[in-house]
């Protein structure tokens, strides 16, 4: 039992000088661990599926609704840059999770406005359209738990420390 306790404090004191050792994370590195790994997946999901989406309209129809279409690449790349980060881990990737979570959000609410309040704006829906209610509003949802997340894991990054 003693054994265990040196070796464990041997390998904590040889991450502490050099760094994480070879297959772990960086500091502050665990937002692609736990519930973290749930975003992650539906996160790479719906880059697959706005992605998908938006090319096959803008390729087949954009002359039809040609904002519509672009807002739901740009929802497509900002699914794909989170997902990036929530993969990767660490500090860097949790600041550009915040970003891209923070312009998720603000994305959601802005397009889900216009859509409610002129929707002939919006010929055809978009993935943030009427706050993702054909995505069952998990677009709304994501940055919200994201943003979350990303603080919940920060703090326990710091308490790590």
């Amino acid at each position: 039992m003693a054994e265990d306790t040196t070796a464990g404090d041997t390998k904590a004191a040889a991450e502490t000088a050099t760094g994480p050792t070879a297959g772990e994370q960086p500091a502050g590195g665990r937002i692609g661990q736990g519930p973290g790994r749930l975003l992650l997946w539906f996160y790479g999901v719906f880059t697959v599926a706005a992605l998908s989406r938006s090319i096959t309209q803008i390729s087949t129809k954009f002359h039809e609704a040609p904002l519509a279409y672009v807002l739901s690449l740009a929802a497509g790349v900002v699914y794909g840059v989170i997902s990036v980060a929530l993969w990767r881990g660490g500090d860097q990737a949790r600041r550009v999770a915040l970003v891209s979570c923070s312009a998720e959000l603000l994305g959601v609410i802005t397009v889900g406005i216009l859509t409610v309040a002129d929707s002939s704006a919006f010929p055809d829906q978009t993935v943030w359209s009427d706050f993702g209610v054909g995505y069952v509003f998990l677009p709304l949802l994501l940055p919200v738990m994201g943003l979350l997340w990303l603080r919940r894991s920060a703090r326990e990054a710091s308490t790590a420390a």
